[in-house]
């Protein structure tokens, strides 16, 4: 699923500077937080990779959840 977004430009004087907003929904899910240090990856002019600095662990989907209990359940008996 992607989400569109339009750069901005703000130029103040001298100098300019371009944003990109995050969608609420893709900030949420990613539990992006204010402040939050960023990095821009460039692999080529179409594709730019935005990472986090101090990287999270990833959320486990709600079938690698239910596996694992399962397996310890069964390794308790």
């Amino acid at each position: 699923m992607g989400y569109q977004v339009k750069i901005q430009r703000v130029e103040r004087g001298a100098t300019k500077s371009f944003y990109v907003n995050f969608p609420a929904a893709v900030a949420e899910a990613s539990q992006i937080e204010k402040g939050e240090e960023m990095e821009w990856v460039i692999e080529d002019k179409n594709t730019f990779i935005l990472q986090r600095i101090k990287k999270i662990p990833a959320r486990q989907n709600k079938v690698d959840t239910q596996n694992k209990v399962e397996k310890k359940s069964v390794s308790k008996k």
